[in-house]
């Protein structure tokens, strides 16, 4: 209940906030532009709290949070005074309405600018892409990728951290070849690697893109000690104790090795099973029923404990961080490079290359804000910079309901030199609407059954 009310908040503060953002766009422009707002609404619904201004815009907080409008005067929705018609949004010039309508989404992308500026200002912690192991006759293998390799460049575009590299890989699926260049240790030269990804199987509801190449991240050594035990778990349930070592799992011995015997667990969810460990010198045999948790669509095994490992080598960590700036242009390449990104997987989607099990939903976005908000102001600030750029590009799709449709609408008035006629429009919003609303319920579904 404590972390579904932590996400919940998260998720209102978060959409609020980009909401507010992308309404604000529209609204600056269209005062800019001497058109009279009649309301700037935060939310639907019944208001929770309103304000009308000197000018008579209203400004409203209404009580669901899951969007929000400005209610600009207009003569085709409202009866207008003689003395008012220069004021409507529709008396204005073509170029005039693009603005308008163009500010709300440009307004998303410069608080992305702004988010990833103070976070690189901030500075964020991060470990370089240091190759752990290459799993047997993997793409990476055949790549002739090796362990504790650090990988800089994918694909022309240089990678400081993993999420770099997981970025540089999802924006190239369904590319037939991948050049990945690294460098190791003892040379200080760029290796480059040539990556046959024409059957590259890439399932992100499964996996990660980074594992599905065959790589797996450097992580420092684990021991066979349990250090952590959860809080009414079934390892406390079954007495076990900070400090002992696994033996056995159903008399199959684990070889001193927590992998194994992590991979044991996992294979008895909700059975009772015998575990023998090391404790003071001396063997003890207990009993426990591991819980149940679904992962990549099947039950494993989870005993709510962790083991001892070695502390992360301090060679391969560092601040991303940067001065004043040199924070400008880190912010705009990163937000123009995820801009790139949604775009490139929207044309996947459209082709097929990403599959749409791939959307995500109210669900999964409030997931998302609770983990980045319980990690740190910067991650929360790299969080909402991430889904303003996805709700900039999202408003700017061509669907009637959304900007982008209505840009459409004035491109064709532009070059046509009239409106479109309102039946075609009405008719294209009607499509719009129940587009929007296929793809809203594939992403609810999606949501739905991940969780």
């Amino acid at each position: 209940m404590i972390d579904f009310i932590w996400n919940l908040s998260s998720f209102v503060i978060a959409l609020g906030i980009l909401i507010t953002v992308h309404e604000y766009g529209h609204f600056w422009v269209a005062r800019r532009n001497k058109v009279k707002v009649e309301r700037f609404s935060i939310g639907f619904g019944k208001a929770i709290w309103r304000k009308t201004d000197k000018q008579g815009t209203e400004y409203v907080v209404a009580l669901i949070p899951l969007g929000g409008y400005v209610k600009m005067l207009d003569e085709r929705v409202d009866e207008v005074a003689p003395q008012d018609k220069d004021k409507t949004f529709n008396s204005k010039t073509v170029y005039q309405r693009i603005a308008i309508v163009a500010a709300g989404p440009l307004a998303n992308f410069v608080f992305a600018i702004f988010a990833f500026y103070l976070m690189f200002l901030l500075g964020m912690p991060s470990v370089k892409p240091i190759v752990g192991e290459v799993t047997p006759q993997s793409i990476a293998a055949k790549g002739q990728i090796t362990s504790q390799s650090e990988i800089v460049e994918i694909a022309g575009q240089a990678t400081r951290d993993w999420q770099d590299v997981n970025l540089a890989l999802v924006a190239n699926i369904g590319e037939p070849r991948l050049v990945i260049k690294t460098v190791n240790k003892d040379s200080a030269s760029a290796v480059s690697h040539q990556l046959d990804t024409r059957d590259w199987q890439f399932s992100p509801e499964k996996t990660s893109a980074i594992e599905s190449i065959g790589l797996m991240p450097f992580r420092p050594k684990v021991h066979n000690e349990i250090v952590v035990i959860a809080k009414d778990s079934p390892a406390e349930r079954a007495g076990l104790k900070i400090g002992d070592q696994p033996i056995s799992v159903n008399g199959i011995a684990v070889n001193n090795q927590w992998q194994i015997f992590s991979e044991q667990i996992k294979q008895f969810p909700n059975q009772e099973i015998v575990i023998e460990v090391e404790r003071e010198g001396r063997i003890e045999q207990l009993t426990a029923i591991p819980d149940s948790i679904e992962r990549n669509e099947q039950l494993i095994g989870y005993l709510g404990l962790a083991s001892k490992s070695d502390p992360y080598p301090k060679e391969y960590q560092f601040e991303l961080s940067y001065g004043p700036i040199d924070a400008i242009s880190q912010s705009l390449d990163k937000t123009w490079q995820l801009i790139v990104l949604s775009f490139k997987m929207i044309g996947k989607l459209i082709t097929g290359d990403v599959s749409v099990k791939n959307l995500s939903g109210p669900i999964s976005i409030a997931q998302g804000a609770g983990d980045h908000a319980g990690y740190g102001l910067v991650y929360f600030l790299g969080f909402l910079a991430l889904i303003s750029i996805n709700l900039g590009i999202i408003n700017l799709l061509p669907v009637p309901v959304l900007d982008g449709g209505h840009l459409v609408y004035y491109v064709i008035e532009l070059f046509t030199g009239r409106p479109v006629p309102e039946k075609i429009q009405e008719i294209g919003f009607k499509f719009g609407t129940l587009a929007l609303l296929g793809l809203m319920s594939i992403a609810l579904f999606n949501d739905l059954s991940r969780l």
